[in-house]
Parts: structure tokens; sequence; C-alpha cells
């Protein structure tokens, strides 16, 4: 289950990664910028970054829990089945130990 969690945050990084190497188009050059315009410009492409960085993050960790939740799941139905097979496997011992003794009791009756 661990190996499953893990397998899956690391491919949700993975793709995160994939997404942050996709290549921006340039903007246009309207004029010529000025320190000022260029300090805004950086600031908005880091906000922008930094949004995109968050809500990829976000996702990722919402996918992270949605296997989690499923994995726990799957974890309850197999531990269920389990039990299960093991009370079959008790009641068929003790039926068998029941048939047993009464055969044992008649053949010393007999």
């Amino acid at each position: 289950m661990k190996k499953q969690i893990l397998s899956l945050a690391v491919v949700a990084l993975l793709a995160f990664a994939v997404q942050s190497c996709e290549k921006k188009e340039p903007k246009p050059a309207e004029e010529e910028l000025t320190l000022g315009n260029k300090v805004d410009s950086l600031t908005t492409d880091i906000e922008e970054v930094k949004d995109t960085a968050v809500s990829k993050t976000e996702k990722a960790a919402e996918d992270v829990k949605d296997a989690t939740k499923k994995a726990a799941e799957d974890v309850k139905d197999a531990t269920k089945k389990g039990a299960q097979k093991v009370e079959n496997a008790a009641k068929a011992a003790k039926d068998g130990t029941v048939k047993t003794a009464k055969e044992v009791n008649e053949a010393l009756k007999k």
C-alpha cells in the first residue's frame, strides 16, 4: 500500500515537472520596457508561476488523497474477505469435528 501511494506521488510530481517545463509564448515587445515595467512584468510572471504551482500541487495532493482512500478501502475489503474465509474454515472444521465425534460414539456403542 505504501508503494502504491509513493508511486502515485512520484507520478504526480513528474506530471507537475513536465507541465512546468512547457514553453511559454514570448510576450510581444510593444515598446521599450523601462526598469519599472520590467519589474512589474517579472512580478506578474512570478505570481503566475506561483499560482500555477500552487494549483498543480493542490491537484497532486488531491490525487494522492484519493489514491490513499482507495487503497484503504481495498485493504478493508481484502481483510473482510480474508476474515470470512477464516470463519468459513473454522465452521467447516467444527462441523467435521462434531461429525467425527458422533461417528466415534456410534462405533463405540456397537
